[in-house]
């Protein structure tokens, strides 16, 4: 069946990835209750609409990229909602980053209502959303991922499908956890190098050399815990050991160090669960005993 897309959502991301879907040669409309939005796909003789309904009509599939799930829903299933007016067993692209727990109510929804559901974040920023080089996560069966590959193809450069409906959300969530809580981490640790006197550009040309800087992703874990291998390259007490005295300079120059002593919390309650001989990457099974 002829693919016919109306897409909802065209801010810093959405504006981007539909003028790269009309590139490709997808047959698109958009929809947006900002008019200004709206004024460069008219240039282009795009059909655009404020209305879901209406601009659902005659459409087949639907990608939904809005701030939040709220807004998502009341897109769908708002009286002059997508649903109203969309042919039966549609496909539902929902790209947006918002509640897990309200994007499974609405796929469910969805699917009840007798159409299909991907849920499909993408990652990157809006310079790779304007070249077409953005990251899915996709969320779905295979053949609702098969059947969206030329729309995928055409904003992003990877596409990895991690599993079922869901799993697309789960995995964006996950990854911004790492990049928020990586960002505080970071700020904390060049707020320290400054308290005590250090140069935060040294320091961070520094940094970036060693696994501080570069992560234990990209260092560590695949070759200890991942593979199975905890025997000690650094132990978890060493790193209670060096906690110990990089919270203590903090403390001597009025330093906060508040990661520092969240850290060392979690690894001496992994010392004392009897992993303290082991390498310092055996805190993860001490944080999936933990949860």
């Amino acid at each position: 069946m002829t693919q016919k897309i109306v897409m909802v959502g065209l801010g810093m991301m959405g504006a981007p990835m539909a003028h790269n879907m009309l590139a490709a040669g997808l047959d698109l409309v958009v929809c947006d209750t900002n008019q200004d939005a709206l004024l460069a796909f008219q240039t282009k003789s795009v059909p655009t609409f404020t209305v879901p309904a209406d601009a659902a009509k005659g459409r087949n599939v639907v990608i939904t990229i809005l701030p939040n799930s709220d807004i998502v829903d009341h897109v769908l299933f708002a009286d002059n909602g997508i649903l109203q007016t969309l042919a039966a067993g549609s496909l539902i692209i929902e790209m947006s980053t918002g509640s897990y727990v309200r994007s499974m109510d609405i796929a469910n929804r969805v699917m009840a209502a007798g159409h299909r559901f991907i849920d499909a974040p993408v990652g990157r920023t809006p310079r790779e959303a304007a070249t077409g080089n953005l990251l899915v996560m996709a969320g779905g069966s295979g053949a609702d991922i098969k059947a969206a590959t030329d729309i995928f193809n055409a904003v992003a450069d990877t596409t990895l499908h991690v599993g079922p409906t869901g799993h697309g959300l789960k995995a964006k969530l996950v990854n911004n956890y790492m990049a928020m809580v990586s960002n505080a981490v970071t700020a904390d640790t060049l707020a320290l190098a400054h308290h005590v006197g250090l140069d935060i550009h040294a320091m961070t040309k520094l940094m970036s050399t060693t696994t501080a800087g570069l992560g234990q992703l990209n260092t560590n874990y695949p070759k200890k815990v991942l593979a199975g291998d905890l025997t000690p390259d650094f132990p978890v007490s060493m790193a209670i050991k060096d906690l110990n005295m990089a919270i203590e300079l903090a403390s001597s120059c009025g330093a906060s160090a508040a990661f520092g002593a969240l850290a060392k919390g979690l690894f001496t309650e992994a010392a004392e669960g009897g992993l303290g001989p082991l390498d310092q990457t055996a805190i993860l099974n001490h944080m999936l005993d933990r949860s």
